[in-house]
């Protein structure tokens, strides 16, 4: 049986703007409507995610909207303020992320897979599973540890389109979350990204921004049952919690 971490408190660290709206927002709504705490963060302010405005202004817009998506929820936005297909895994940037948890104090973690379509996304990946193994060690940051600091569960949303890059397999999910409730919710905080919504709506002349959205969670619903489903797999690597709490505050 899942042991609740004292922190009731969730984050979504994810590359850029839009990723935890597209791959964990359903979850993060239930989560909220169980009382729990909700940030995400970003590392990047998504600079590159224009064709015609230049890097700080869409910068700007960007980090508009997504904290306009997590006020729906009320959840709280961050974002580290790195560059766009420009940052690694680096001792400044680990930094960040280190002393972003710190200041968080997740109980729980949604982030990247190891395996993505952009390494923007791994590198996320890398700077999660860092910052989580380590950030309630007393001496991996000079900000106070707050009560109920732990090693958190950590989970990896879907990477694009469900397949391993690198090998074109689909991944197999450890957990299936039931949607279904929320997902015009979710369609709602993906909305608030209207520079992304309507630079596709241009490219591809169709709503391909939201479409996209509800063609892939209803594929995961088809593996549970359910209209609507997101997939995650859990780390259940050395020192992290091995039993499935998303399974048990929200399972399908």
């Amino acid at each position: 049986m899942s042991q609740l971490p004292r922190n009731r408190c969730t984050l979504a660290f994810m590359a850029h703007p839009d990723d935890a709206e597209i791959h964990c927002g359903g979850a993060l709504i239930r989560l909220a409507e169980l009382g729990w705490e909700v940030h995400i963060a970003t590392v990047t302010a998504g600079d590159c995610g224009s064709a015609t405005l230049g890097p700080e202004e869409i910068a700007r817009i960007r980090r508009k909207e997504a904290a306009a998506a997590a006020r729906l929820i009320g959840a709280t936005y961050h974002c580290l303020e790195e560059r766009d297909v420009s940052f690694v895994f680096d001792q400044a940037t680990n930094r960040k992320a280190i002393e972003l948890f710190r200041g968080v104090a997740p109980g729980l973690v949604l982030t990247h897979p190891r395996h993505d379509y952009m390494l923007d996304h791994e590198q996320v990946h890398l700077l999660a599973r860092g910052a989580a193994f380590c950030y309630a060690m007393p001496n991996a940051s000079g900000l106070p540890l707050k009560a109920g600091s732990a090693v958190p569960y950590l989970y990896y949303v879907d990477p694009q389109d469900g397949v391993d890059p690198y090998t074109s397999r689909p991944v197999e999910p450890t957990t299936l979350i039931d949607i279904t409730a929320v997902a015009g919710r979710k369609a709602e905080m993906l909305a608030c990204h209207a520079s992304q919504r309507e630079w596709l709506r241009a490219h591809h002349g169709m709503d391909e921004y939201i479409d996209a959205l509800r063609r892939h969670d209803a594929a995961r619903g088809r593996l549970a049952g359910v209209d609507f489903a997101e997939a995650f797999v859990q780390h259940r690597g050395h020192a992290f919690p091995a039993d499935d709490l998303l399974r048990t505050l929200l399972g399908a």
